[in-house]
């Protein structure tokens, strides 16, 4: 298929791109940046930022031919630069009603899990853009997926980093609000998979992309050092005060993922019934042990 890929250079989406052309579709994918990267077999590039292009019309030309398309835009913190209401709901929407006036056939939208109930603006973007392509879908405009992933692990991705960082550390203190929290991890590569799998059917509506095992934060991590080669780490808990300063010091950091976001986000579960992503894999998905290298240590 000739497939429109939003958010090509972010963690998610060059998985995506990689599995794409190993598929052999016809990749148009989008860049924020004024220097785009160099063509090649099978790939052409475009500029495009969620930000900018508010107004379907801004969209039109670059659905021109494209059968399918892939949203894997997001970002974890809010800035003046790439503010969340934009890039999660407003750029995202006028693309999916450009893609209905353009008869495109397909549309994967990448979202997360675990949004539901939350207030936080992150989930608040999030629902939104889930709701308006929905919608077009329950109008007959339109035939899309939203796929939910629970914590997405791999290399380059910042959250994946993140976990790593810790896991290295010889003591582990964990926030006292996330204690209790839930995670299924999912592979960006089965990720990846399941977004292009997706692009030949008719659904599902909703995919909760989740590895096949739920384990409590504090033994994801744990299980992250022993495939590093560590012994076990000392874990204990961060106080609630001092987990939420040490979150508002982190929204000072933008370069980083940690921040009162995140920590909201950890504080509830993160998981669902794996069953779905692996009827749709055809396999069960990869096991968190198969995560890391050891030469990573």
């Amino acid at each position: 298929m000739k497939v429109l890929l939003c958010g090509a250079q972010g963690f998610i989406g060059r998985h995506l791109l990689t599995r794409l052309l190993a598929q052999g579709h016809q990749v148009r994918a989008t860049s924020s940046c004024a220097l785009l990267p160099p063509a090649s077999e099978g790939l052409a590039w475009i500029q495009a930022n969620f930000v900018r292009d508010l107004d379907p019309r801004d969209w039109l030309p670059r659905l021109d031919g494209v059968e399918a398309v892939i949203n894997a835009v997001g970002v974890l913190r809010d800035s003046r630069k790439r503010p969340m209401e934009a890039v999660h709901h407003l750029g995202p929407a006028a693309l999916f009603e450009a893609s209905a006036q353009a008869g495109v056939r397909r549309l994967v939208q990448i979202s997360a899990l675990g949004i539901a109930h939350s207030e936080i603006q992150y989930a608040r973007s999030k629902r939104a853009a889930e709701a308006r392509l929905l919608a077009l879908q329950d109008a007959g405009r339109l035939a899309a997926s939203v796929v939910q992933p629970s914590i997405v692990f791999g290399p380059g991705g910042a959250s994946s980093e993140l976990f790593l960082r810790m896991a290295r550390l010889p003591g582990l203190l964990l926030p006292a609000e996330a204690l209790h929290c839930q995670v299924q991890p999912v592979a960006v590569a089965d990720l990846a998979e399941a977004c292009e799998r997706l692009l030949s059917l008719s659904g599902p509506e909703r995919l909760a992309a989740v590895g096949p095992q739920a384990l409590s934060l504090a033994d994801f991590i744990a299980s992250l050092r022993q495939q590093l080669g560590k012994a076990p780490a000392w874990t204990g808990l961060l106080p609630g005060p001092i987990s939420r300063l040490s979150a508002r010091l982190g929204d000072c950091l933008p370069f980083q993922p940690w921040g009162r976001e995140t920590l909201a986000l950890l504080q509830q579960d993160n998981c669902a019934d794996p069953a779905p992503m692996q009827t749709l894999l055809g396999r069960q998905a990869r096991q968190p042990s198969s995560f890391v290298n050891r030469e990573a240590s």
